[in-house]
């Protein structure tokens, strides 16, 4: 996965997130051989290629969501192996055959839609509630850390914790 992060330049990469199309083309062109390689591992030798192509367009279109450039390689390598098993599953409903728990899709949800329902969530909890919510999960406080910043003990704030998390479950659940 280093290759590519040493390969492809951090400024080509910042770049094509921010919209150059000359920088999008230099990334995705140092991508593909490692992406081809990365793939022929998880598909079947007829399917590479496809894979290859359908991954190289989704980052070309949503290479300004990568949110660390450093997460780079991983992301590019995640989105062929996801092609590689929409591909397999594919393949196995034309034959009838049973699709095993390895190709199963994981559960996507649209960013956007997402972000808004867990917005609503949290202001619908009341401050306390909230407030551990994203000392914890946002800006990634231990419990000790959070006993401390909010002057409780730590199995005060595991039980907010536990609590706060219940309600946004149930709000999202509705």
């Amino acid at each position: 996965m280093q290759t590519i992060a040493c390969t492809c330049q951090h400024d080509d990469i910042q770049a094509a997130r921010d919209g150059d199309c000359e920088a999008l083309q230099r990334v995705l062109a140092y991508s593909r051989q490692n992406l081809r390689r990365y793939a022929e591992y998880h598909c079947v030798v007829n399917d590479v290629e496809d894979a290859v192509q359908e991954s190289l367009i989704l980052v070309s279109r949503r290479i300004a969501d990568l949110r660390v450039i450093e997460a780079f390689a991983s992301w590019l390598f995640r989105i062929v192996k996801r092609e590689c098993n929409r591909i397999k599953r594919g393949m196995r409903l034309l034959a009838g055959d049973v699709i095993t728990e390895d190709i199963l899709p994981g559960i996507s949800f649209d960013p956007v839609e997402l972000r808004h329902d867990v917005a609503a969530a949290l202001e619908s909890l009341p401050a306390h509630y909230r407030d551990i919510i994203l000392l914890r999960d946002l800006e990634g406080l231990s419990i000790a850390e959070l006993a401390d910043r909010l002057g409780i003990n730590p199995q005060a704030a595991k039980s907010r914790l536990h609590r706060a998390r219940v309600l946004a479950r149930e709000y999202l659940l509705c």
